[in-house]
């Protein structure tokens, strides 16, 4: 199975995303997560009001990943995917403190301001033992509707040339489509649509991060079972 633990704790957006209405059931104490398009998904998102500003500080924000990581029921999972705020922020750093993360998927857009954020993020990661899996390029092309033309409207290959240049893998490039946002819109992910070139260009990058962890595991260069405790 798959989770899916949205920590963007300032701008839960996963259950839009998602298209997600229900919220979570508590059984015996604990958090049943909600089951959306064959993945378990806990977010902020669900215990907020939809305009509600969350203005928390460290503790606050340690105490809420708690609650996600020790009293969700989870159950058995093959894949746990953490959704976090974009930067080097208190997130970030609780997350890896409390659990030994698998790994890290960084994504960035391809012009230069945009890689030298990544870069800070991928040298937090660094300092935090925590193994960097690769970088996606995000809003890479924009393909026009009426003649077929790519566009790359920030650059091009910026990423991929980062990810060589740093020694890591370079995941794929994701495209600026107007059907991506409207589908987040509706609540359909666009990689359910697995006949579109988005929904190809999604399944491409998780099959790329899945490559990632097997080969990594296979050199002995990951961890073993993590557990999560309730």
């Amino acid at each position: 199975g798959v989770g899916l633990m949205d920590a963007d704790i300032y701008g839960p957006s996963v259950p839009a995303i998602l298209g997600i209405t229900e919220t979570p059931q508590v059984v015996s104490g604990h958090i049943v997560p909600v089951l959306k398009h064959g993945v378990k998904v806990i977010s902020m998102g669900f215990f907020i009001e939809e305009k509600q500003a969350v203005v928390w500080r460290g503790p606050m924000l340690a105490k809420a990943l708690d609650e996600f990581l020790g009293n969700v029921a989870w159950g058995e999972l093959d894949y746990l995917i953490v959704d976090l705020p974009p930067g080097t922020g208190d997130v970030q750093l609780s997350l890896c403190q409390k659990l030994a993360l698998t790994g890290a998927v960084i994504v960035s857009t391809p012009q230069d301001v945009a890689l030298q954020v990544a870069q800070k993020a991928i040298t937090l990661f660094e300092m935090l033992k925590t193994p960097v899996l690769g970088i996606v390029e995000n809003m890479s092309f924009y393909t026009c509707p009426h003649c077929g033309e790519r566009d790359d409207i920030f650059g091009n290959g910026g990423t991929k040339r980062a990810a060589e240049a740093m020694g890591l893998a370079f995941l794929g490039e994701l495209p600026l489509a107007t059907s991506i946002r409207e589908r987040g819109d509706r609540g359909l992910p666009s990689a359910l649509d697995g006949e579109s070139p988005q929904g190809r260009a999604f399944r491409a990058v998780a099959e790329q991060v899945a490559a990632q962890i097997s080969i990594r595991t296979l050199k002995g260069e990951l961890g073993g079972e993590i557990k999560l405790s309730f």
